[in-house]
């Protein structure tokens, strides 16, 4: 990514095999104190993101608990507007700042839908969310920070476009298995290892039975 002011920062929980969720979507892999870890570090940044898949997976609030602090602007990637209004995330938009990010696929009867909420709608891209250019728009609006805490594919998508600054992971004592299973990054993937960005280990950190590991692109 060009030399911005933004810095996007990739967060999961991982079993140690490297997935994210069963292939039942279980994704219970954080500990209590990891959580209140996370939501610390939540109340520091301007933004949270995620995918329309995790959103429909989990149902998130997007929300600082466990600590004092702000809730930051909930970023949602859904190109064609299909978010229900019966979500967490909507029910609770009139009160915390909430951004549908859509691409011009977008139907005209989403589009009106979502005009009728509480939200701000950015349209980047053609068929899906081109993230360089809603990243691009959202430097516009003082957001600096970006926790991203998609799924798989949402990791992806920031790595193979060189859209990220730093990668905390948790480690959980865990082993899941399965084809099925969600993986921390999906998509094509790397074919040669040269291509992976180049990671440097900031930090490691005991939680009981769970290790914190933090890296940052150098």
């Amino acid at each position: 990514m060009e030399k911005s002011n933004m810095h996007i920062i990739l967060s999961a929980a991982i079993s140690i095999d490297g997935k994210i969720s069963t292939r039942s979507n279980d994704s219970k892999l954080s500990s209590q104190e990891d959580s209140t870890r996370l939501h610390k570090l939540r109340s520091k940044v301007d933004a949270i993101l995620i995918g329309k898949n995790t959103m429909l997976k989990d149902d998130p609030l997007l929300t600082v608990r466990y600590t004092k602090g702000k809730n930051p602007t909930r970023i949602i990637l859904d190109s064609k507007g299909t978010i229900s209004k019966n979500s967490k995330i909507i029910k609770s938009s009139d009160k915390i700042p909430t951004i549908i990010a859509v691409s011009k696929k977008i139907s005209k009867a989403n589009l009106s839908k979502l005009k009728k909420l509480p939200v701000e709608i950015i349209i980047s891209g053609e068929n899906s969310v081109n993230l360089k250019l809603l990243m691009k728009k959202l430097s516009t609006k003082k957001i600096k920070t970006i926790l991203v805490e998609g799924g798989g594919t949402v990791n992806w998508e920031f790595i193979k476009n060189n859209i990220f600054d730093e990668l905390i992971i948790t480690l959980s004592p865990y082993l899941i298995g399965g084809n099925d299973a969600t993986s921390l990054v999906e998509g094509k993937g790397f074919a040669k290892i040269v291509n992976s960005p180049n990671l440097k280990l900031k930090s490691v950190k005991r939680l009981k039975n769970h290790l914190v590991i933090n890296y940052i692109k150098v």
